[in-house]
């Protein structure tokens, strides 16, 4: 089908199915947005935590480390944010007289986990869009044939021999819909796939530095 052939077949539609198919493209390329968009943070997410991660493996001293994470032009994010708050929660509880230990520990625990929770929440921005866009599209887009379908033999009711040369013009512009809809819903469903896992192997990171970092408090309190 040259692309001539196919911008005939699109304005030669019904009116809704022409409104089914904007409708469509305006979905795809919003979902492309959000693909990007995903692939930016993320990746620079993934940089940002495996920075961190080398800078406090090194044995720096922590207050130099949470001074420095401090001072940055930019808040703290991912695993330098929950080091952040549980190291911040941590020297406040400290200065405070008579605290236990088993005290001091929960609550710099119980802040790093509210910090990590944020950042789980940040990093499924926008899945839940894809996986909409990927679930829905594909039935839009049959909605949109099944009409032209239905527009092209109601224009046939009162024709006494049908061929397919008169049925095929008509049901091929309404199949146009359902491609636009699968070309809509494919690459929604491969980028939030892709990013799910992603996102997973990210929170196993961040659990594991927490559970790490709750040792390292541990020996000092």
């Amino acid at each position: 089908m040259t692309e001539l052939s196919f911008v005939q077949l699109v304005l030669e539609a019904s009116l809704l199915v022409q409104m089914v198919m904007v409708f469509l493209l305006l979905i795809s390329i919003y979902s492309w947005a959000l693909i990007f968009r995903k692939s930016r943070y993320l990746k620079k997410i993934r940089r940002a935590t495996n920075n961190f991660e080398d800078r406090f493996w090194k044995g720096k001293d922590l207050n130099e480390l949470y001074n420095r994470v401090s001072r940055a032009d930019e808040e703290p994010t991912g695993i330098a944010n929950i080091f952040s708050a549980g190291y911040m929660e941590f020297v406040r509880l400290r200065k405070q007289p008579n605290i236990s230990t088993e005290s001091l520990l929960e609550g710099s625990q119980r802040a790093m986990r509210v910090a990590l929770n944020r950042e789980i929440d940040q990093l499924d921005t926008h899945l839940a869009t894809l996986a909409t866009v990927g679930s829905v599209s594909p039935y839009i887009g049959l909605f949109g044939t099944v009409w032209g379908i239905m527009n092209s033999f109601h224009a046939l009711s009162g024709v006494e021999q049908v061929t397919l040369a008169m049925v095929a013009p008509g049901i091929s512009e309404a199949l146009v819909a359902t491609a636009m809809g699968l070309f809509a819903a494919i690459p929604a469903v491969m980028a939030h796939n892709h990013y799910v896992d992603e996102v997973d192997h990210l929170s196993t990171r961040y659990d594991t530095f927490l559970d790490e970092f709750m040792g390292i408090l541990q020996r000092q309190a």
